[in-house]
């Protein structure tokens, strides 16, 4: 056991004692920050990061799909876009709306009704005859989708060792990457079809079932449940989940109160003192990882027809090894955040991506082995910023409010990101390619400069200790 984290799990009136009764302690006794990672974390971890994959799987299958609705019903860039960004808007609505009602309800509940959502949706999509009916599913969609995000990172963060928590979490956004991979290769089998759009959009179903019926044996949060004075069924979960020798240690004894928190009353929290720095840097940092990301996943075999990959078969298969290279990058940002630490990688993560999309908007005729070169570039340096979207909003909140933080910001970020899509083919249109890229290499250069001045440094430090306000 780790003798530095237990210590911090105890008040320092009670570390003298703690020290001196630890080693005739049982060997099974431990908190949810010293306990070893487990085959629990595990099936959790892998569960919830279903939410990203169908996340993923869903914006990226768009921009295949449209690659046959766009003709079959003669939409113009109004209707292109709106498509694009609707799903972005739904999630906007989601994270704002049930982030707030899971920390009132609990997570377990939550974790549930946002995944039945997705499966009637995905399945009423293969029925749509106009662009407005797509538009109007796709953003329910989205909004599911938003509410599984809250739910999902704070079950994980709030269940899983302390020096386990980065990579866990960051690795639910790399299952974003692997479920958009995932619709590159399925939109591209399935083009062959007539009307192969479709059943693309159908498709997001299945895994969603799969990820429902998967989700039914995970227990609710014990962090929340101590935080509504549960403290007993709280203890039995983690003995059943972590062990016999389980306690309550390191789960701060929240406000009383906490249970009676009014909405209002949540998001006045969020938003004053301390915490509104930390929302309006993650709002800022999480919209310019995913403006730039969300336009190219969107419009993907677009945009690489324009890079002189033709469309059709060559830009199909460049979009699908381009989401490979996104989901490298997550790797290798997991591998390295919890030795370089979190500043680090989310700054050089965006400088480094931002010369990739630079030299993009410099040499947008440039040969065709230099321009993947600096998409792979591109897509693997935004790996850092991206493992962070998950990292920090669920570090840098208290227990009582996480989820409406991280609503907020999930929120907040898809506010740009939609109009960011939105704006994609009208830009690509009257500002050319290099005008695009231009812009998208500015907003990641803004990431940079905004974490420079306003990101902190959580690493080492408990969910308690990261979420503290220091004077």
């Amino acid at each position: 056991m780790d003798l530095s984290g237990y210590q911090r799990c105890f008040p320092s009136s009670q570390i003298g004692t703690t020290m001196l009764s630890h080693a005739q302690a049982p060997a099974s006794e431990m908190t949810i920050d010293s306990a070893p990672l487990n085959s629990f974390h595990k099936r959790l971890t892998l569960f919830s990061s279903g939410g990203p994959f169908l996340d993923g799987y869903i914006l990226a299958i768009i921009g295949i799909a449209l690659v046959q609705v766009i003709p079959a019903w003669q939409m113009n860039d109004w209707w292109n876009g709106l498509i694009g960004a609707s799903a972005l808007i739904g999630v906007f609505l989601g994270g704002l709306i049930f982030g707030n009602l899971t920390d009132k309800i609990g997570r377990k509940l939550m974790y549930t009704i946002d995944l039945m959502a997705i499966i009637v949706f995905s399945i009423a999509q293969f029925f749509v005859q106009d662009p407005w009916q797509l538009f109007v599913l796709r953003l329910l969609i989205g909004i599911a989708v938003g509410a599984d995000y809250p739910i999902a990172t704070a079950l994980v963060a709030e269940f899983v060792p302390k020096n386990w928590r980065a990579r866990l979490l960051g690795g639910l956004n790399a299952m974003w990457f692997v479920g958009a991979t995932v619709a590159a290769f399925v939109g591209y089998w399935l083009l062959s079809l007539q009307d192969g759009w479709r059943w693309m959009l159908l498709s997001s179903a299945v895994p969603a079932i799969l990820i429902l019926i998967a989700r039914a044996t995970i227990p609710e949060s014990p962090h929340w449940l101590v935080g509504k004075g549960r403290h007993q069924e709280a203890l039995d979960i983690l003995k059943k989940t972590i062990g016999e020798g389980a306690t309550l240690e390191g789960i701060t004894a929240h406000d009383p109160n906490a249970a009676k928190l009014s909405t209002a009353k949540a998001f006045k929290l969020v938003l004053t003192g301390g915490y509104l720095h930390r929302v309006i840097f993650i709002s800022i940092f999480w919209t310019c990882t995913i403006v730039t990301l969300f336009s190219i996943y969107a419009f993907g075999p677009q945009i690489l027809a324009l890079f002189n990959l033709q469309s059709g078969d060559e830009a199909n298969i460049g979009y699908g090894l381009i989401n490979l290279f996104f989901l490298v990058g997550n790797v290798v940002a997991l591998l390295v955040v919890d030795k370089l630490g979190r500043r680090p990688v989310l700054i050089w993560g965006f400088i480094l991506s931002g010369i990739g999309l630079l030299f993009l908007a410099l040499f947008p005729t440039a040969p065709l082995g230099l321009i993947a070169l600096a998409f792979a570039f591109y897509a693997i340096f935004n790996g850092g910023p991206s493992i962070l979207e998950w990292i920090y909003p669920n570090e840098l909140f208290p227990t009582k409010v996480r989820a409406t933080a991280v609503g907020l910001c999930t929120g907040t970020s898809r506010i740009g990101a939609a109009i960011g899509t939105f704006a994609t083919p009208l830009a690509l249109t009257h500002l050319g390619l290099s005008g695009t890229m231009w812009i998208a290499a500015g907003i990641a250069l803004l990431g940079a400069a905004v974490s420079f001045f306003m990101a902190p440094e959580t690493k080492g430090q408990n969910l308690e200790e990261a979420a503290a306000l220091h004077a």
